[in-house]
């Protein structure tokens, strides 16, 4: 990938950084730990592809290990890098450097500091259908559909603590692009994404520097959080680049954009209330006019304990997703409404079943999932999930078109 070189040259610096205090210690003054996971995945997609060339059946793995490496002084430095092997799409094949990155820490008058340079990983949001507010990392889409991956992202991490709350504050000198199906690649857009010809609206391109900050506290019941980004957008504006190689394809342009976000979760005994609302500025909208707009997800979870007389919990799930851009958002979150069900058996084994409707209120788009994870033995994992559309409305062109991508997927982990 192109920013391949930048992520290896930041991890040799972190790695630098650490191991030349720690030589002064004295060898036997370092800890370190080995873990991580090997994967092997399947998918089989029973009805044939919208698009030539799409595959019924896709198989690989993934190696996910970490590297942790603590000094003693206390500083500490993490490596988790991360390659899937997909037999079904090249372009799902890739390797990234999730995190690599140097800890320190001390006190700050009553409270602590903490800082973490190199490439990390930060999760913002409280929402189970979508993470509206996070925005630090850029999605892995090939990964899944669900939006759920991220990329590692090069950054400064600053954060100040105390009994007043946290205060984080980052710096961001690079941009990573978003992932894309390939051509022969399921659940991709009805054109082909060629994300190597991205164009960005700053002069610096992926160079420019962003800058993110964030504050949170707990307020008895509440938990909340207020973030500020301002710099390249993750989510791009995708243009039509005429004939590219013979056939037509959508090229990526990433603007600069300003983003205030909030998300707040109350606990109330058996009850969570969730919240997630933005305003964003300097993004284009699908027509491709830059349109201030805000976006917000709220809804709740309400749990049964001991259900059936067993030691099992039934959680379930509502939530409303609302884009200010109606039909115009990129996305297809507009006018959604999230209804699920997380049953836990609270075994030995961790089983857990969850099963979610995601039904478009503006679009007759209705999508099932289901998802099976249960632990075999100390070592071994078997994850199940299924993947259907329901309904597609062809009046929704980017959802019409992974309409025949509904799929069933085994995947066997290997923790060590």
């Amino acid at each position: 990938m192109p920013s391949g070189g930048v992520l290896r040259r930041v991890a040799t610096v972190c790695a630098v950084c650490i191991a030349v205090p720690a030589g002064g210690a004295g060898a036997g003054s370092m800890e370190h730990a080995f873990s991580g996971r090997l994967s092997l995945e399947a998918r089989w997609y029973p009805e044939t592809g919208a698009h030539p060339g799409q595959r019924a059946h896709a198989s690989g793995f993934v190696a996910a290990p970490e590297f942790y490496l603590e000094g003693a002084g206390g500083g500490s430095f993490t490596l988790a890098p991360y390659f899937r092997y997909d037999a079904g799409d090249p372009d799902r094949s890739h390797a990234d450097l999730r995190e690599a990155y140097l800890l320190l820490f001390g006190a700050a008058g009553g409270g602590e500091w903490e800082l973490r340079l190199g490439v990390d990983r930060v999760f913002w949001g409280v929402a189970e259908s979508r993470h509206l507010v996070d925005i630090v990392n850029q999605t892995d889409l090939v990964e899944h559909p669900d939006e759920e991956s991220k990329l590692g992202q090069p950054m400064a991490h600053l954060t100040l603590s105390g009994d007043w709350g946290a205060a984080e504050l980052f710096a961001l000198p690079y941009h990573r692009a978003r992932t894309w199906p390939g051509r022969g690649g399921r659940l991709r857009p009805p054109f082909v994404v060629d994300g190597g010809r991205a164009t960005y609206e700053s002069g610096a391109e992926e160079w420019r520097l962003d800058a993110a900050a964030r504050y949170s506290r707990g307020l008895g019941p509440l938990d909340i959080g207020v973030s500020a980004f301002d710099g390249t957008g993750r989510e791009p504006f995708l243009r039509p680049s005429g004939e590219a190689g013979g056939a037509f394809v959508l090229v990526p342009h990433y603007e600069r954009i300003r983003q205030f976000g909030l998300d707040a979760q109350v606990t109330l005994d058996t009850w969570l209330l969730k919240l997630e609302a933005l305003r964003r500025a300097g993004a284009r909208n699908g027509a491709g006019v830059e349109e201030e707009y805000a976006a917000f997800v709220a809804g709740g979870e309400y749990t049964f304990h001991s259900v059936f007389g067993s030691g099992a919990d039934l959680g379930l799930l509502g939530e409303w997703n609302h884009d200010g851009r109606g039909r115009e958002a990129t996305n297809q979150f507009q006018d959604d409404l999230f209804l699920a069900a997380r049953l836990a058996l609270n075994d030995a084994e961790g089983t857990e079943v969850v099963a979610a409707v995601l039904a478009d209120m503006d679009y007759a788009n209705r999508t099932l999932t289901v998802e099976f994870n249960r632990r075999l033995s100390d070592r071994w994992t078997l994850r199940l999930e299924a993947l259907a559309f329901l309904e597609a409305d062809d009046a929704d062109p980017g959802l019409y078109a992974t309409r025949r991508d509904g799929f069933l997927a085994l995947g066997l982990d290997y923790g060590f």
